[in-house]
């Protein structure tokens, strides 16, 4: 059961100035500038390791947390590189095994507005309240983003040759980006995890209760309580992502798709090859052993000459066959502002364009391509989800891939290290 619909928006202006490390050949084609966003909707934080995000946030009534704007530097990389456009949830599906119940919680209730909560209690302890609008249909200012700083563990260890040295070792640090929202029982967690390595983590977390309503027999949940007479309908949820890139503020960025297959038997060991195939037209793809993808700069270079570019990493990932729109991981479609949900599109300019499906179904080529991740948590009850439910997390990575020659948080004794010198 859910409770009142809402539709809402806010707009706030978003930007950022941009400068760039280029090489020569990338010389030619300078980035635009951006405007700056105001202080309120900005966040720029350095790391303990030197690494520096800036980004510009807002609230949406129905996707909840946006992103734009997203830059990055470093200390050997000081020049702010813009890296997204825009990145934000575009769907959550999540229908009921007992086929009697499913809700699209972005499109029919929304992460903003009634639905956004004020961050209370440990919701942010050791971090940063941000106050910003909360995109409702009566937009009101409150404590809605939780800004920190975390570890990540473990960034690196490299032992020389001479084992008296000490490694070189390093603890990583995250910028970490929280909204809540409660949408009937469940209460979830958008979180992007930007780390100081350059890659960025967008996940969302489910929390707060099960249904107390959904009840079924023991072939389509799990029995909660005593005996094995309360069976709680176990239950998918289906979140999508709206991922629009613009690496080094350039844009028209290209698709590529990367599989590696065993090709025979060498020595010791199989042969294996790795082919690429340039995805020019709109599409819809789904995993296979040993495949990926990333998203490349036609222009923008790092210092070794290569195309700078973030590739796709996806986590478990369970599939709803049910749907063929939640069946695809990952669809690329040419960039129209209309298109703004993976399912339940119903902006007008966008008219009989309802899902990611009907966005690609033309293949349009591809000028400015946007990124829809599919990730699925298909969630069977356990006694310990009662009460509140322990977070479980679903998202994926986006992980930088020649975007600098070398690791960015190499040290300097390392830094000369590149390629076969």
């Amino acid at each position: 059961m859910r409770t009142t619909k809402i539709m809402a928006a806010v707009l706030i202006a978003t930007g950022g100035l941009i400068g760039t490390a280029q090489s020569p050949a990338a010389a030619k084609a300078p980035a635009p500038a951006a405007a700056q966003c105001a202080a309120s909707s900005t966040v720029k934080e350095t790391l303990p390791n030197g690494t520096t995000w800036e980004l510009c946030w807002r609230i949406e009534g129905k996707s909840g947390l946006v992103l734009e704007n997203v830059l990055v530097s470093s200390k050997r990389w000081p020049d702010q590189v813009k890296v997204l456009k825009s990145v934000t949830l575009a769907q959550l599906n999540v229908p009921y095994d007992s086929g009697k119940t499913e809700y699209n919680d972005i499109t029919e209730y929304g992460f903003g507005g009634e639905y956004l909560q004020t961050l209370a209690g440990d919701d942010c302890k050791g971090g940063s309240a941000r106050v910003g609008s909360d995109g409702g249909a009566e937009p009101t200012r409150r404590e809605v983003l939780c800004v920190s700083a975390e570890s990540s563990g473990l960034a690196y260890r490299l032992q020389n040759d001479d084992s008296a040295t000490k490694p070189y070792s390093k603890q990583g640090h995250d910028l970490v980006l929280r909204a809540l929202s409660k949408v009937g029982w469940y209460e979830y967690v958008t979180e992007y995890r930007l780390h100081d390595d350059g890659e960025i983590s967008a996940r969302l977390g489910a929390t707060g209760d099960l249904s107390p309503l959904d009840w079924v027999g023991a072939d389509k949940g799990w029995p909660i309580g005593k005996g094995n007479k309360d069976f709680a309908s176990s239950h998918y949820h289906s979140a999508f992502w709206r991922v629009d890139f613009d690496l080094a503020g350039r844009g028209s960025e290209k698709v590529e798709q990367y599989d590696t297959k065993v090709t025979g038997q060498g020595d010791t060991s199989a042969v294996l090859k790795t082919s690429r195939t340039a995805i020019t037209n709109e599409g819809s793809f789904s995993k296979a052993n040993r495949r990926w993808w990333r998203v490349v700069s036609p222009i923008a270079k790092n210092k070794d000459g290569h195309a700078r570019s973030y590739e796709l990493v996806t986590g478990a990932s369970d599939v709803y066959e049910a749907h063929p729109e939640t069946t695809p991981d990952v669809t690329f479609t040419q960039n129209h502002a209309c298109e703004r949900y993976a399912t339940g599109n119903a902006d007008p300019q966008c008219a009989g364009r309802a899902t990611i499906l009907d966005f690609a179904r033309d293949k349009e080529k591809m000028t400015n391509p946007v990124m829809w991740v599919r990730v699925g948590f298909h969630h069977v009850p356990r006694d310990e989800d009662q009460s509140p439910m322990p977070l479980h997390w679903q998202g994926f990575d986006l992980v930088p891939r020649d975007f600098t020659e070398i690791n960015r948080l190499a040290p300097d004794a390392l830094a000369d290290n590149n390629g076969q010198n």
